[in-house]
């Protein structure tokens, strides 16, 4: 996706573009498509053939006091795609108490490395389980501060 204002690359989930601050959807000097320039009273893309408009979003002249720039609300307990955050303390007691099931690793995101915990306990009859135990303390210190998709652990 591309910002019809300026025609730089913006992340689908972004109210605003990041590089000027125009609102989704708002401005019709570029294809939201392919980002190349566009005639302002073009209909359709001449270069990928995307048809333009307003492209389901409402008219500039019809937002009201709508302001572009007001911040959005944050909520500390969830990411920005809308999902909760990880307990650094559940993940932390998971890895102390049951950390060679890899219990921890699953809850955090890493499938592959759970895994491996519980192989390498299964094989070593148990002493691998210090692998999770210390990975436990490494999560409640905040060595270990983010889960698979690289999101923060809540405290």
């Amino acid at each position: 996706m591309f910002c019809r204002n300026c025609g730089q690359p913006m992340d689908e989930m972004a109210a605003f573009c990041t590089h000027c601050g125009a609102g989704k959807g708002t401005g019709s000097a570029y294809c939201p498509n392919c980002g190349s320039a566009v005639d302002p009273n073009a209909v359709v893309c001449v270069k990928c053939g995307v048809a333009l408009g307003n492209m389901g979003y409402q008219n500039q002249q019809n937002q009201g006091n709508y302001n572009p720039y007001q911040q959005q609300s944050y909520n500390p307990n969830f990411n920005q795609s809308g999902q909760p955050l990880k307990s650094k303390l559940a993940a932390g007691l998971l890895g102390i108490f049951l950390g060679g099931f890899g219990v921890h690793s699953f809850y955090l995101g890493y499938a592959g490395k759970g895994v491996a915990q519980i192989i390498v306990s299964l094989v070593t009859c148990g002493v691998g389980s210090l692998w999770g135990f210390i990975e436990g303390i490494l999560i409640l210190t905040g060595s270990i501060s983010q889960d698979d998709n690289g999101n923060p652990l809540a405290d």
